[in-house]
């Protein structure tokens, strides 16, 4: 059966090409262009997913969830807001009155689809279970209903335990025992390996609302590598323990987290590949930009980036990452003062990549 989609989206031009691509996905499409007329059509039209703006005239798209969110018939609908904020206050605001998913404008086609196919599954998963075994359902003993990765990070913010670190302050070393699964708050970790040698190879960065410190969840380890903090960091923490037992009882969230894991390993196989084959130039060009969405700038517009660090993470030596930094600083593609970077020609150093 072909599932209907209700896209409430005052912005003409994105409300008709979303529709469109969401008509060639294979689903019926509905569109309301203000809240006021989202809720009207939400209540008549009864759609499987309900994508919706935030910032539209008479009714803001907080006002239709919360509407919604009141009528029996519509409340349990899964609701996608689809908008340009981006704050983690409006983010959270949005999850705390029901929401299932944020995405930021603008989107690429993928993400709208693997959101929307998601919540499918999951209330496709939801309703099996009830079905399966109701009264198991209405005897849980957790009274944690988390089913959205946005809604386990708002529980890890209401309830895990903070840490706080310095620049260059580890969070774990290599053979801690693993225990702990962090939410970035503020700051930036790296998460690295040493070689025989003691050369340092970078797994990953975690900037704010990023997870990680995620190992095994059906036995007790121990971290396989270092993480460190990249300047002043807040973090919160839940303990692995706690986090299975969510797992558990929420089978719509287990599922959220293995996508996350999925796009994880998706984007160290393509950082591998780059590493193995790409230009000396390619691959210094791609670690800028890596670091450009990772880190905050400062009032200049500065990058304050270790130039071990750009090495490590492009997969060369400090001396060949730095000859390739001077020959980009003389092109104009970027300034170098002291540790700092700045962008200052983005388009030629996309094009370089």
């Amino acid at each position: 059966m072909t599932k209907r989609i209700l896209l409430v989206e005052d912005d003409t031009v994105l409300r008709e090409n979303t529709a469109e691509l969401l008509e060639l996905s294979g689903y019926e499409v509905r569109t309301a262009a203000d809240g006021s007329k989202g809720i009207k059509k939400a209540k008549e039209y009864l759609p499987d997913v309900i994508v919706c703006d935030i910032m539209m005239p008479k009714i803001d798209g907080y006002g239709v969830l919360e509407t919604l969110s009141q009528e029996p018939n519509t409340k349990s609908i899964p609701f996608i807001f689809l908008s340009a904020k981006t704050e983690r206050r409006d983010i959270r605001k949005g999850m705390e009155l029901g929401a299932d998913d944020y995405i930021t404008k603008p989107f690429v086609e993928s993400e709208l689809i693997g959101a929307i196919e998601s919540r499918l599954a999951k209330m496709a998963i939801l309703r099996e279970t009830a079905s399966r075994d109701n009264s198991a359902s209405e005897t849980s003993t957790s009274d944690t209903h988390i089913t959205s990765i946005h809604q386990l990070k708002n529980f890890i913010d209401d309830n895990g335990q903070e840490y706080s670190y310095e620049l260059g302050e580890a969070v774990f070393r290599e053979g801690d025992n693993s225990n702990t699964v962090y939410l970035v708050h503020k700051g930036v970790v790296k998460t690295h390996k040493l070689d025989e040698m003691g050369k340092e190879l970078i797994t990953g960065i975690y900037k704010p609302d990023d997870f990680f410190g995620f190992t095994s969840f059906t036995k007790n380890t121990v971290h396989q590598e270092y993480a460190t903090a990249m300047g002043k960091t807040l973090l919160a923490g839940i303990s692995s323990f706690d986090l299975i037992n969510l797992l558990q009882e929420n089978r719509g969230l287990a599922m959220e987290l293995m996508q996350l894991f999925s796009e994880n390993l998706s984007e160290a196989k393509e950082q591998l590949l780059e590493m193995a084959y790409g230009s000396v130039r390619r691959k210094t060009a791609r670690t800028i930009l890596k670091f450009a969405e990772k880190l905050e700038q400062d009032s200049r517009g500065n990058l304050h980036i270790l130039r071990s660090d750009l090495a490590s993470v492009a997969g060369m030596a400090t001396e060949t990452l730095i000859r390739t930094l001077s020959s980009f600083k003389k092109e104009g593609l970027i300034d170098i003062e002291d540790r700092n970077i700045r962008i200052t020609n983005m388009d030629g150093l996309v094009r370089v990549y």
